[in-house]
């Protein structure tokens, strides 16, 4: 007799498939007891001990078992083992940048930009918990109910989230950002509509120059893409600290020297924040120091850092706007125990950055630099003087946003710091709108 079922065979074979891989994988699991988990390194162990497993259900249980089902069971379950389970399809495709698990059952792929549903799933929340202390465990951190969030690193660089109940009462959650393997060329950026010439070109010399610039946008929008294009136009006799809490930059240059963040272990013991390790750059003669992204109190050893010598640095932020970066680096200076008043703070943040890059991520999934602008002194106020803006012009015949950047026409400041340092200055800065504005 099946006991799976011939019916269940018959009407559902995904459903038999699954439920057939599940009681290989459990029995495989148990061996653990007898033979330890080093046996699992071993695939030709591993296979051994599946041959076996499955013969003895076919034969002292009755499960028909068929040689391409034997093969896809060897298959799926070392990728179980030693790879990414239901989830290793998508990361074989380049153009997949997020994959989002909902529980056990609901597997959602971002692709181009655009989220779909997928048919893969896991067994049951058992199975998804079981991937999840796998990938968590060899980086020495754990999921269970006093500790139910947790980052991690995959072994191809992508980063892993994942939440548990009680924070969710869906299930295990988990959310993974692909690492894209290739680099991106600056010219990849300008044929893709992100960014036009004119405004990599002022980029490119802003940072070869020694410029401060901040990249700033929502999640996913493209500031760590933009930060490492950029990165190629600095000097490669600098030496370049880059801080990160889970590594993903990927700079294209001969010295870099990479920062992580690391938090405690299960009595807390052991973090290190991000605003502990811009210190520690300070004192590994940087000449330049990117900090991945700043969210709080680092930001006011960012700002000192870039006053009082590491010139051409930069970093990301979360903000919505030119206008809002600023707005929200004040407010994360303050929220440092370094007691600056609010009107010292400004003044850093003057001296500190000089240009300052909006990208977004619209809702058909493409991402652009939307504005690009230098931070000016106003009657005492600063505020964020736009050089060049993207300018929608409505959709295509596939409902793609079309549009043009614009030199906004507004007279380039930071040229004359550029200018005296030995650069030449002159630069085709495109067609300017009628329109000239300032975001303050």
């Amino acid at each position: 007799m099946n006991i799976l079922g011939d019916e269940n065979k018959d009407k559902g074979g995904a459903d038999y498939f699954r439920r057939l891989r599940g009681m290989v994988h459990r029995r495989l699991i148990d061996t653990l007891d007898s033979d330890g988990a080093k046996s699992l390194g071993d695939t030709s162990q591993v296979k051994e001990k599946l041959e076996w497993i499955v013969n003895d259900l076919s034969r002292s249980r009755g499960v028909e078992i068929s040689q391409a089902e034997r093969n896809q069971l060897e298959r799926e379950i070392l990728e179980e083992l030693s790879g990414m389970g239901p989830l290793a399809p998508f990361m074989l495709e380049d153009d997949i940048t997020d994959i989002l698990v909902n529980g056990a059952h609901e597997i959602w792929i971002d692709r181009a930009g655009r989220l779909q549903k997928t048919d893969a799933r896991f067994d049951d929340e058992a199975h998804l918990r079981r991937f999840l202390d796998r990938i968590i465990g060899v980086q020495g951190r754990h999921l269970d109910a006093s500790t139910p969030m947790v980052d991690a690193k995959l072994a191809d660089g992508s980063r892993l989230h994942a939440v548990i109940p009680p924070l969710c009462s869906k299930g295990a959650v988990v959310s993974i950002r692909r690492f894209r393997k290739e680099r991106i060329e600056p010219a990849d950026l300008v044929t893709g509509g992100f960014i036009s010439q004119p405004m990599l070109d002022l980029l490119q010399m802003a940072v070869e120059a020694g410029v401060n610039v901040i990249v700033a946008g929502s999640a996913a929008a493209g500031k760590t893409t933009l930060l490492n294009v950029l990165s190629k136009s600095i000097p490669d006799h600098e030496r370049i600290i880059t801080i990160e809490e889970t590594s993903e930059l990927r700079l294209d240059h001969p010295h870099v020297i990479p920062l992580e963040s690391r938090p405690g272990n299960l009595e807390g013991i052991g973090s290190v924040n991000l605003r502990e390790l811009v210190r520690t750059a300070l004192r590994m003669r940087a000449d330049r120091i990117i900090v991945g992204e700043v969210r709080g109190g680092e930001v006011m050893d960012m700002l000192q850092a870039m006053n009082v010598g590491h010139d051409g640095s930069l970093t990301t932020v979360h903000a919505n706007s030119l206008a809002d970066v600023l707005r929200r680096l004040e407010s994360l200076a303050l929220m440092s125990d370094s007691g600056v008043p609010r009107d010292s703070v400004k003044e850093m943040i003057a001296s500190a950055i000089q240009v300052v890059v909006h990208v977004m991520r619209f809702r058909d999934g493409s991402r652009r630099v939307v504005s690009l602008g230098e931070v000016v002194r106003d009657g005492g106020e600063l505020s964020v003087k736009e050089l060049f803006r993207f300018k929608t012009e409505g959709l295509n015949d596939e409902g793609r946003i079309q549009g043009k950047h614009w030199y906004t026409g507004e007279k380039v400041d930071f040229l004359e710091r550029v200018e005296a340092q030995g650069f030449s200055v002159d630069i085709d800065l495109g067609p300017a709108l009628d329109v000239r504005s300032a975001v303050s």
